[in-house]
């Protein structure tokens, strides 16, 4: 059963960077996209970025791009969301999700797309 553990969140300051982990724990091929999400208080969660089997494939919400980068370890089952110039309406809640992909270039932006989900981890960016 494929589990997602994810780290790297915490307190900055605007303009800040923060790089994001999940390790995929009982899945030992790289067979899966994974999405980035979040949700801030009071909104509906929304896609960050994704990445496809291999790096090349990668997508990234609009007010994302430019900001943030996605990259993959498949030796070591971890994912990657490196996130700069922060501000603080990129406060929220970070999930990363997986689906197993028959091909390597699928990377949806649609949560309903994943069906494996982490905890979450928080990242607040003070002004």
């Amino acid at each position: 059963q494929m589990q997602l553990v994810e780290s790297g969140g915490g307190l900055v300051q605007a303009g800040d960077s923060l790089r994001l982990s999940c390790a995929v724990v009982g899945h030992r091929n790289s067979d899966y996209a994974m999405g980035w999400f979040r949700q801030a208080p009071g909104k509906e969660r929304e896609f960050v970025g994704g990445i496809g089997w291999s790096a090349g494939t990668q997508k990234y919400a609009d007010d994302m791009k430019g900001r943030c980068t996605i990259s993959r370890d498949n030796t070591n089952n971890t994912v990657y969301l490196q996130m700069n110039s922060l501000k603080p309406e990129d406060t929220a809640a970070y999930y990363c999700a997986a689906t197993i992909a028959t091909v390597q270039t699928t990377c949806p932006r649609d949560e309903n797309e994943y069906n494996h989900w982490g905890q979450g981890t928080q990242v607040t960016v003070s002004s």
